[in-house]
């Protein structure tokens, strides 16, 4: 819901910083698969209950991924790197839930559960309607820069980070905040599929004349 007005200004931000990491050879794909490796350090300490560590570890990985498109930019984009970046986004947002299901499997399995439950119906929308829109040439308005269609929603990127930084700050209420972001998925989820439905309705068929009356 907030991605396409806090994209400009991190781009402005990270921006410095990237040009230092280029300069050093740092590649947007070196950054991504680190990133990737500090968030599933961050789902490790969630297991064993270092909420805090977690927190810290989350935070790095969110500011490896928006330096990795920074780099892109500068470095240029390459189909590679667009594909590692939302298939690991992806499954790292789905290990977060599973790191606080294992600190505590009878109060957090089930509402874990369910996040997961509504997170795919999040991400499978999001990309069956981004490999039609590549498909068809069609492209974002809102994120010029991003290497697939992104679309857009209620439960964005910035939303689920926030939401795991106050499940990292709070964790007794996982539940309550797990049942409610997945509330807001499904709204998503929703909305996406009907947005598909509409943006990929097959074109009206041309009315072929009748030959037999044409004939006469």
């Amino acid at each position: 819901m907030f991605d396409s007005r806090l994209q400009p200004l991190l781009r402005r931000a990270l921006d410095p910083f990237a040009a230092d990491l280029a300069a050093r050879g740092v590649t947007a794909d070196a950054m991504t698969l680190g990133g990737f490796a500090v968030g599933a350090a961050a789902a490790g300490a969630l297991a064993v209950g270092a909420y805090r560590t977690a927190l810290v570890l989350i935070l790095v990985n969110r500011l490896a991924d928006g330096l990795d498109g920074a780099l892109a930019r500068r470095l240029g984009p390459t189909d590679r790197g667009a594909f590692l970046d939302i298939a690991l986004d992806f499954f790292f947002y789905a290990m977060i839930p599973v790191g606080f299901a294992l600190a505590d499997p009878a109060g957090n399995a089930l509402p874990a559960a369910v996040l997961l439950l509504s997170f795919m119906g999040t991400a499978s929308s999001f990309l069956a309607f981004a490999a039609i829109a590549g498909a068809r040439r069609m492209k974002a308005p809102e994120f010029p820069t991003k290497g697939l269609y992104y679309l857009g929603g209620l439960t964005e990127g910035a939303e689920t980070i926030a939401l795991f930084v106050a499940m990292c700050l709070w964790p007794r209420s996982f539940p309550g905040l797990a049942y409610a972001f997945a509330t807001l998925c499904f709204v998503t989820t929703l909305m996406r599929w009907r947005w598909g439905w509409l943006a990929f309705a097959p074109a009206p068929e041309k009315i072929q004349p009748n030959t037999e009356e044409t004939k006469t």
